[in-house]
């Protein structure tokens, strides 16, 4: 087979060469009268399907993100190990999607320049066992983090029309390979089909359209006012989290609310802690070291005090804006210690800003006399009630009776038989659609969603209307003025009429110049032909 012009043949045995992992010449192959089989037709689709397969992998891992210190701290908690295991991921995910990447290209460019699909056995394995970790991630995913699916049908609300223009645009660059196949092969039922089917995929992408919702698509005088922040356990990517630090630091940030939880001593004071263990916050290991599995509540007072509650932080480094911390910061953050419920309500009050809070552990068997130790905090702080956002639901009724001037936010979504309305709800921001939000908002009901770290999900949710998110990264979402992208449902619609038209007359071009290319090649593969019939003949003779 004649090489395409343009498709000089050194540039065809390098291609063969790294697909095929064997050095052979256009010439050779030739000779060898090398052809691709039904069986490496085979091998190119599950390339294909592996490249896909894996590039939806690197789009959800790009998505999950947002929620990926979460995971952190689960597997510290199952290992007691550290570590950013988003780095791990995001590597992981490039080396595969850069592999398949650079074999399906390869297979693209053979294909053009007429060479035959003889994929290595080695690349098989690597195929084979990319999709099967590529699978593995999956499953896993759907097993411990099946609410991350709820967040990928979120991102396409933010992503959709940008989705839509790249898969045009992929779409329109397999015009090519796709007619050279088309030219080249004799089977005509094989050639109607890939026309059909393709045919098929590029009318329904061109429709696509049709069926994308995003809250962004809007009118700018449409826009909701921008969400309060809430600051998830204060400013935990600029300080320790649950510290004093963390709180004037959420303060630095414009934030409104900062967010915690609240254990009780053994001997009854209130003081900020998130897990039910002291091991990942603190040194507890280094100062109590026999007593450091023991659950939070078993300490008294004078005890958590000798615990360093910042060192840990500059240890491991829990988000990468840790190493950009100035040397005063880095010293503040070595000398803070574990703040009690008194100390907060004193910095909250001070500096205007107000509190929510979970009483934990819920389960545990003196928890009355841990709601009745925070109410009695909370009187004599001298703290503006309105200020205090009571989150936890054990006791709320008791809550409501002592104290009524406590803010009341729910962690659930209003009931058909409410007996009186909800005014605050406090939801993962996987819990609640774009609709559900604006119906909210329609009826006066405060909606906060948690934890929104992601510039892309902060713009989502501005666009439908929500009240506060809680989030780890307040110093980014405090920068932001406006979502990342707002279209009037006009710009779109002129958008999506422009990507198509483009897309449709570069196919036409692709068929039409590889059309007439190939019927340049014609003559010359006929004298060929006839001169290898001559010389064969004139051999047999």
């Amino acid at each position: 087979m004649a090489d395409p012009p343009g498709c000089c043949r050194p540039c065809s045995t390098c291609l063969l060469c790294l697909y095929s992992c064997r050095w052979i010449t256009a010439k050779k192959e030739k000779m060898q009268g090398l052809r691709t089989t039904k069986c490496d037709c085979s091998w190119f689709l599950f390339l294909f399907f592996v490249f896909l397969f894996t590039l939806v992998w690197l789009y959800i891992a790009i998505i999950i993100l947002n929620d990926f210190h979460n995971f952190n701290e689960f597997i510290f908690k199952q290992q007691k190990l550290w570590l950013d295991w988003s780095l791990v991921l995001l590597i992981a995910t490039a080396i595969l999607i850069t592999y398949s990447a650079v074999l399906l290209v390869l297979a693209l460019c053979l294909q053009i320049c007429g060479q035959p699909l003889k994929l290595h056995w080695l690349h098989k394995t690597l195929l084979i066992i990319t999709a099967l970790v590529v699978a593995a991630a999956f499953t896993g995913l759907g097993i411990q983090w099946a609410e991350e699916w709820k967040s990928a049908r979120i991102s396409l609300q933010a992503t959709g029309p940008f989705l839509h223009i790249g898969i045009v645009g992929g779409m329109t660059l397999l015009a090519w390979p796709l007619a050279s196949v088309v030219y080249r092969t004799r089977n005509t039922g094989l050639k109607v089909f890939l026309l059909f089917l393709y045919s098929a995929l590029m009318i329904a992408l061109y429709l696509a359209p049709l069926g994308i919702t995003s809250p962004c698509i809007m009118e700018e005088n449409q826009l909701p006012p921008k969400p309060a922040l809430v600051g998830h356990r204060g400013a935990p990517m600029l300080a320790p989290e649950n510290t004093l630090m963390s709180l004037r630091k959420a303060v630095d940030c414009d934030v409104q609310v900062f967010e915690t939880d609240v254990m009780v001593s053994a001997d009854g004071v209130p003081f900020l802690m998130h897990d039910e263990k002291l091991t990942r916050t603190t040194n507890v290991q280094a100062v109590f070291p026999e007593r450091a599995a023991l659950n939070s509540t078993a300490f008294n007072w004078t005890d958590l005090q000798q615990l360093n509650a910042g060192s840990w932080f500059l240890e491991r480094r829990p988000f990468s804006t840790v190493q950009s911390l100035s040397h005063g910061d880095r010293v503040q953050v070595a000398r803070q210690k574990i703040p009690s419920l008194e100390e907060v309500l004193g910095a909250a009050k001070e500096n205007n800003i107000s509190i929510m809070f979970d009483l934990r552990p819920e389960n545990h068997s003196d928890y009355q006399s841990f709601v009745n130790a925070t109410l009695q905090v909370i009187l004599q702080s001298g703290i503006p009630l309105q200020q205090i956002l009571w989150l936890p639901d054990g006791f709320r009724e008791q809550v409501k009776h002592q104290v009524p001037g406590i803010q009341q936010i729910y962690g659930r979504k209003r009931l058909q038989d409410e007996n009186e309305p909800l005014l605050r709800v406090n939801l993962p921001y996987q819990d609640m659609s774009s609709e559900e939000i604006r119906q909210y908002r329609h009826d006066n009901i405060s909606v906060n969603l948690y934890v929104v770290n992601q510039p892309w999900l902060f713009s989502v949710l501005w666009c439908s209307g929500v009240s506060s998110v809680t989030t780890n990264a307040c110093q980014v979402l405090k920068e932001m003025k406006h979502p990342i992208w707002l279209l009037p449902s006009s710009t779109y619609l002129m958008i999506w009429i422009v990507v198509d038209c483009v897309s449709f007359l570069m196919i036409l071009w692709a068929f039409l110049l590889l059309k007439k290319c190939s019927q340049r090649r014609r003559p010359a593969e006929s004298e060929t032909d006839v001169l290898l019939t001559k010389i064969n003949s004139l051999m047999q003779d």
